[in-house]
């Protein structure tokens, strides 16, 4: 088989499962980051190889292709990823993205609340060299992870293992000039209307609120950052769509300011910018 072929055949194999588009995409990600073929209209010779077998079988059983390959692409870099981190979104990138544009300081300190593996601290820190930027999780799992591609990406972070809804560790916490999180906020009874692929294999500890109250993060990480930013610090959210204006409450009921829901590419309400009174 050439090259054309094999794509052809793998392609065609998980559209049932993923759809024409999303199997386009995922068949590019594997030869491109996999196999480093990028030409997928050449008749070169390529034949399925065991590796090539092993990823298909693993992509038929609804796997992510990051996780199936262990890197994912967030912002121009790459990243390390397993099963103990969520993979970064497109959304997220937007969120690293406003984070930038509002930004008027060469060092600000930047904390990122449930770090995972690391992508917005370690983008935020390529970005702004000279800033002081921290990330911040309860497991130690993803630390390892984020470390990983905080040496991958060639910069210095501090990474810090703490539980944010333990409210006695905060005072082991500095003040922040930016803090930033993508918490938890869905509850386990809703997760038979996820995806396989999300449920069955992205860290639940990174995706589910062990508490009836979806808005618990929210609510303890609003209560820190109006303690620990610096006067006039951001606060940043990246939200559900159902739950953003919900979100924007409770930021009023703490007197943050400037309040400001920003949609995503898809034109939800994703992502939550506030400013500390």
């Amino acid at each position: 088989m050439t090259i054309e072929e094999t794509h052809q055949a793998l392609n065609k194999s998980i559209q049932p499962i993923y759809g024409e588009r999303e199997a386009a995409s995922i068949t590019r990600i594997v030869f491109e980051d996999a196999f480093q073929l990028f030409d997928f209209n050449s008749k070169k010779e390529f034949l399925y190889t065991d590796k090539l077998l092993a990823i298909q079988q693993r992509l038929l059983k609804q796997e992510p292709v990051q996780y199936v390959l262990g890197q994912a692409d967030f912002y121009g870099l790459k990243f390390k990823v397993s099963s103990d981190v969520l993979i970064p979104r497109p959304e997220t990138e937007e969120l690293v993205h406003w984070v930038l544009e509002t930004n008027q300081s060469v060092e600000p300190t930047i904390l990122d609340i449930g770090t995972g593996s690391g992508c917005i601290p370690i983008t935020l820190k390529k970005k702004l060299p000279r800033a002081i930027v921290s990330g911040l999780d309860v497991s130690e799992a993803a630390l390892t992870i984020a470390r990983a591609n905080e040496a991958l990406n060639e910069v210095v972070l501090f990474f810090i293992q703490l539980d944010i809804l333990q409210k006695e560790n905060w005072d082991s916490l500095p003040d922040y000039d930016i803090i930033i999180s993508n918490p938890p906020y869905i509850l386990h009874s809703e997760a038979t209307l996820m995806p396989t692929w999300v449920k069955d294999y992205e860290p639940a500890l990174a995706l589910f609120v062990e508490h009836p109250d979806t808005l618990l993060f929210y609510r303890v990480i609003a209560d820190f950052a109006a303690i620990h930013l610096t006067p006039s610090g951001y606060l940043f959210f990246e939200t559900n769509e159902f739950n953003a204006q919900k979100v924007v409450q409770l930021l009023e009921e703490r007197a943050f300011q400037d309040i400001v829901i920003q949609k995503d590419m898809s034109g939800k309400e994703r992502m939550i910018r506030a400013r500390r009174n």
